[in-house]
Order: structure tokens, then sequence, then C-alpha cells
């Protein structure tokens, strides 16, 4: 079982929910256009419309990436995250802005790992949340074991 159901993670100021072992990236995080020009910036900020194969190339020396949601209704994060977890990137990913409690358990599956929503959410609500589907049927960034796999004995 993923760890994520049982507790919260802890967080910085800013960020409600994080669930890494790390040390939390303390830097500003500049924008898709900046961090490709710029050879020291370890943080960036993803808007909508930006496209995060940008990254690739520069992935390995990102130790946060940021995903704003300026509307809950706007689901351009979610191909973001999967896009940067499928290339191989471990930092820190971190959804910001308008995150509802029915979407955190998909921002998880889609490999966000650090939530900063603009209003704090009801802990119990975003705890029941994250762990409302125990199985899943398709792998996604989290790595959890499928049902097929489980019916089968493969882990």
């Amino acid at each position: 079982m993923d760890k994520t159901t049982n507790d919260l993670g802890t967080s910085p100021d800013e960020v409600q929910f994080r669930f890494r072992e790390d040390e939390v990236a303390d830097h500003a995080a500049v924008t898709v256009d900046a961090c490709r020009d710029q050879t020291n910036a370890t943080a960036v900020r993803i808007e909508p419309g930006d496209d995060a194969r940008e990254l690739l190339p520069i992935l390995g020396r990102l130790a946060l990436v940021e995903v704003n949601f300026p509307s809950f209704a706007d689901g351009r994060g979610y191909s973001a995250a999967r896009i940067l977890r499928e290339a191989g990137y471990t930092g820190e990913l971190r959804a910001v802005g308008d995150i509802l409690i029915d979407q955190l358990s998909h921002m998880r599956r889609c490999g966000f790992d650090a939530f900063a929503p603009d209003k704090p959410l009801d802990e119990d609500d975003a705890a029941r949340a994250f762990a409302v589907w125990e199985n899943v049927y398709q792998h996604a960034a989290d790595d959890r074991t499928t049902i097929p796999e489980l019916r089968h004995g493969q882990t």
C-alpha cells in the first residue's frame, strides 16, 4: 500500500501537502523560457500553455517544478506532470493554484508529490481523497500495482 494513503506528509509554509523525504526547495521558480536560458536555475514554474517538453534537456538540474492551475477546470497541468515523470524527472513536482479536494488523487497518480492550493484544504477531506482509490487498473506515474497484476500475482 502506498504510504501516502496513511499520512499527508510534511509541508513548508505555502505547501500544504508534501510526499517527499528530501529537503524542500526554497528558491524562487522562474518561467520556462527563463529556465532554459539560465544555467543556474533549479526551479521552474509551468503556466498553462507552456510546453513541458521544453524542459526535457535540463531535467537533471531541476530540483522543483511548479505547475500552475489558475482554474480547477484547466487540466493541462496533468499532462505536464505525466510528460515530466515519464521522461524520468525525479525532483519535486508541485501543483499550485486552484486545487480542489476531488483532484488530489488524480494529481498524485500523474506524479505530483507536493500541493500548494490557493486556499487551504480540509486535512481530513484531503486524507480521504488521497486514499480514495485503493486499487487501480492502469499504470501511472505513482507506480502502483494494478488490479490485473494483483489478480495474477505480479508485483
